[in-house]
């Protein structure tokens, strides 16, 4: 552009550029009232856990006054937003990683490590935020634990024990819609929000292909060699559940934010849907009572398990203008006081050994401490891009458009091209 126009257009045109930028949310220039601007982008989408993560942000700005926090929630449009952001190497100044903190965003973040919060890391998420040189990826505002959730009035109104094997949980589900003459829904998918499903298939592909020994299969995953056609019963089992009924009917359009009203009215037996359901919709409905369970073994022989690891988290891009603030956000944020808020706004356990957060579902993670948590699967064994994949085949299995067989081809397919990608 500089070689054909003048100075002075030149000077115009940067000006333009300034001040469209100043307009993006992204902020690495102070803004005119001469505070700071840090742009903040979180996955959480749940009521409870909105609530809470305002309310900090609230809070900070209060204490810090020359520093805004511009808070961005885009929920499900989240990672096609960063996607683009890193393409054009243009990230927020702060912004969570979801479980990806170094596959994905690993060469975008800045060290954490002379943070003093690190001393507090829960080991358990040493191998997830830490890497071989010492380096820390992201401060964790908590941690995931992630399983099936349950209406606990339901299942005791209609007689059933809380299942442990994929064989008792179909059982449990062909119970609600007898007794309840199809008044309850035995397990909701809010499809409209496709990853949702992919949420199913990520935490059920554990159980199948991973935890049981003489169905373990990561070595395969990991090297490329996986036989694909071991993934269709899952396709299979959920195909089974909706030709039973056992399924909303509006499983393809069905939006997330619907699932608080219709559990806290007795409507939902159990759904994949986790965070802050159960205190929102104990908030509409003081009587209802909401469980979770870890997701129930598939194989004979085999355990329950947590599908866990990193949950929400703060990282700070290694090129933001404004380090020093995005550090003192991130201090605010890892004081006791505030991870609690965090853990009880989230119903997920704290992420640092300093704090013992009570939240609404500590009574469950207390019942099943023994159970092992173990990573996501798609975070460990698919390469970038495969959630996309799992989420819009669901829907296309759901829609009839696609069988059990054909999802696992498309499966196979993506994942061999992806994986010369990555």
């Amino acid at each position: 552009m500089k070689k054909y126009f003048s100075m002075f257009m030149v000077v115009i045109a940067f000006t333009i550029v300034i001040a469209g930028c100043s307009n993006k949310g992204a902020s690495n220039e102070a803004s005119e009232d001469g505070k700071t601007t840090l742009s903040l982008f979180l996955t959480m989408s749940n009521e409870g856990e909105k609530k809470a993560i305002e309310s900090l942000v609230a809070k900070f700005e209060e204490e810090n006054p020359d520093i805004n926090i511009d808070l961005n929630l885009p929920g499900g449009d989240y990672e096609d937003m960063l996607r683009v952001k890193m393409a054009a190497n243009d990230m927020p100044d702060l912004f969570d990683t979801h479980g990806w903190s170094q596959l994905r965003y690993g060469e975008y973040v800045a060290d954490q490590k002379e943070m003093d919060w690190v001393q507090y890391l829960d080991p358990s998420l040493n191998e997830i935020l830490k890497d071989d040189s010492g380096k820390v990826y992201a401060f964790p505002l908590n941690q995931a634990k992630d399983g099936i959730t349950y209406n606990a009035n339901v299942l005791e109104k209609y007689g059933i024990e809380v299942p442990t094997t994929l064989d008792e949980f179909m059982t449990a589900l062909e119970t609600v819609k007898e007794k309840s003459n199809g008044e309850v829904t035995p397990l909701w998918i809010p499809g409209g929000d496709k990853f949702t499903i992919a949420q199913i298939f990520d935490e059920l592909a554990t159980p199948l292909l991973i935890t049981d020994e003489e169905n373990s299969y990561g070595k395969e995953l990991e090297d490329g060699s996986f036989d694909w056609s071991l993934y269709t019963p899952l396709a299979e089992a959920l195909v089974e559940m909706q030709e039973k009924g056992l399924l909303n009917e509006d499983v393809l359009t069905a939006k997330l934010q619907q699932a608080t009203e219709l559990i806290a009215q007795d409507k939902i037996a159990f759904t994949f849907v986790a965070g802050s359901l159960g205190p929102d919709a104990t908030e509409l409905n003081p009587e209802v009572k909401i469980g979770t369970m870890p997701v129930p073994a598939i194989h004979e022989g085999d355990t329950q398990s947590w599908i866990g690891g990193e949950r929400h988290t703060i990282a700070i891009w290694k090129d933001t203008k404004h380090p020093e603030e995005a550090k003192k956000f991130i201090e605010f944020m890892a004081k006791p006081e505030n991870v609690t808020i965090i853990a009880e706004g989230t119903s997920a356990p704290d992420a640092l050994t300093n704090v013992d957060a009570e939240n609404y579902f500590s009574e469950y993670y207390k019942k099943y401490e023994a159970i092992n948590v173990q990573p996501y699967f798609d975070r460990v064994y698919l390469p970038s891009g495969m959630w996309d994949v799992m989420a819009t085949t669901g829907q296309e299995l759901l829609a009839g458009t696609l069988t059990p067989e054909q999802v696992s081809k498309t499966m196979g397919e993506e994942y061999t091209r992806l994986r010369k990608q990555n």
